[in-house]
């Protein structure tokens, strides 16, 4: 199973494209998960319903078997890490951003925790250039 961190923006699309691509690649199914800690209506990250059914038509033409989670009131990396201690978790997929030292070490950076913190492999994406 690949397990990809979902997020609303091009960083997420990014890292559904090519948690896509690894799945067909290595034969196996795909777990979407896009999270929010329960500021649903304030997180930009977090899919809205028209974003949700965009990913689900995406995930349907792509041929990989697939399941989508939005749990809310959760952290994100807590949530992904989870699913990737689960024994057919192969490969976690985000999308990352450029952001300055500053803005990392006062906000912090999900995907450098879960590149940090995963016991298992963590393809970290970045969109292509606009």
């Amino acid at each position: 199973m690949i397990v990809i961190g979902y997020t609303a923006d091009r960083f997420g699309n990014a890292a559904l494209e090519h948690g896509i691509a690894e799945a067909k690649l290595r034969g196996t199914d795909l777990f979407v998960i896009n999270a929010t800690s329960g500021e649903s209506y304030v997180d930009s990250r977090f899919a809205g319903q028209d974003e949700v059914h965009d990913v689900e038509a995406r995930l349907a033409e792509c041929g990989v078997a697939y399941e989508l989670a939005q749990p809310v009131g959760v952290d994100a990396v807590d949530e992904l890490l989870t699913a990737m201690n689960r024994d057919d978790a192969q490969l976690l997929v985000v999308g990352i951003r450029h952001r300055s030292p500053v803005g990392k070490l006062l906000l912090g950076s999900v995907a450098q925790k879960l590149i940090l913190e995963c016991p298992k492999p963590v393809l970290a994406v970045k969109p292509p250039e606009q």
